[in-house]
This record gives C-alpha cells, structure tokens and sequence, in this order.
C-alpha cells in the first residue's frame, strides 16, 4: 500500500531526528510539530479514517471469522492508542516550548513508542489483515470502496486547508 511506505518514510526520518534530540537533550520543536501534523493528517484523519468510516464499516456486515473480527478490532485499538500517544507527545512539545527542558524526556519517550508502534501495526495490516479482509467483497464491492477512498481523500486536503487558513486567520 503506498501511503504505508510515505508513513514509513516519514516515521524513520522521526526515528532520526528522536536520536539526534536523545543525544543533544534538545527538541527540534518546528520538526516536532510538523511531523505530529503530517501524523494526525495524513496517517490517522486519511488513511486509518478511510479504514475505520469506510471498510471496517464494510466488514462489519460480513460474516468475518472470529480471527478477522478479532484482528480488526485490534487494529480499531491500535488506531486509538496512536492518537493517545499523539496527545502526549503534543503535551510534552509544549511543556517544553514552554521552557520546562525535562519535558525532553517525555517527548523522546512518546517519539519511541510510536516509531516502534507504525512497523508493527503497518505490517500487521500489509501482511494479514488486508489480505484477509479482500475474501469478504466482491471486485464490484472491491471498485465502490476504492472510489469511496478517492472521495474520501478528496475531502481530506480541503479539511486541512480550511484548518490551516482559519490558523492564519487567528494569527493576524
């Protein structure tokens, strides 16, 4: 799937940055802040948004196998321990903004658990529930989900850039 290796990418450049912040005890609060951003946007709003508003949906009117279901819903769990871990290390950033340096700590703690989180998560879907989850739709069933994805997407970049102007907006 091609927005998992763009969150790979993203996540091993955070990786970086995490060891370089764990060998100067210094946050680069701008990097921080944006890759939280591209996180929240891109991997949780549209990519585990299209999973969770459209194909868990989906799959929650087939007859799954107790496995399927089970795996599904450990990924609906995963999805709400990464946006946890998300309000946590946005708390930690602006403690340390703030001038509380030992907030460092806390941001490099919440930096490594989700740097170790995405692998795992990502190839559990990749490598099983995906696959699995295809025998339940018919190629027609497979073609609308894909164009509810694209119009799902669509919506997407206008949320974010209606955010980011009325940010600017209260900035003036």
């Amino acid at each position: 799937m091609a927005e998992h290796r763009i969150i790979e990418k993203v996540i091993d450049s955070f990786h970086k940055k995490m060891e370089i912040m764990r060998d100067t005890k210094e946050a680069d609060l701008y990097f921080i802040r944006d890759t939280m951003d591209f996180i929240r946007v891109y991997a949780d709003k549209t990519h585990h948004g299209k999973e969770e508003d459209i194909l868990f949906k989906k799959l929650q009117s087939k007859p799954m196998s107790n496995e399927d279901r089970s795996s599904m819903d450990e990924l609906i769990e995963d999805h709400r321990w990464a946006r946890e871990k998300m309000k946590k290390l946005e708390e930690a950033n602006e403690k340390y903004a703030a001038g509380d340096d030992h907030a460092i700590n806390d941001i490099i703690e919440n930096i490594d658990e989700l740097v170790a989180f995405y692998p795992g998560h990502i190839k559990k879907e990749d490598e099983s529930f995906f696959p699995a989850s295809r025998e339940y739709f018919s190629r027609e069933e497979e073609e609308r989900m894909l164009k509810e994805f694209t119009e799902y997407d669509s919506r997407m970049i206008h949320e974010k850039y209606k955010s980011v102007q009325e940010e600017l907006k209260g900035r003036v």
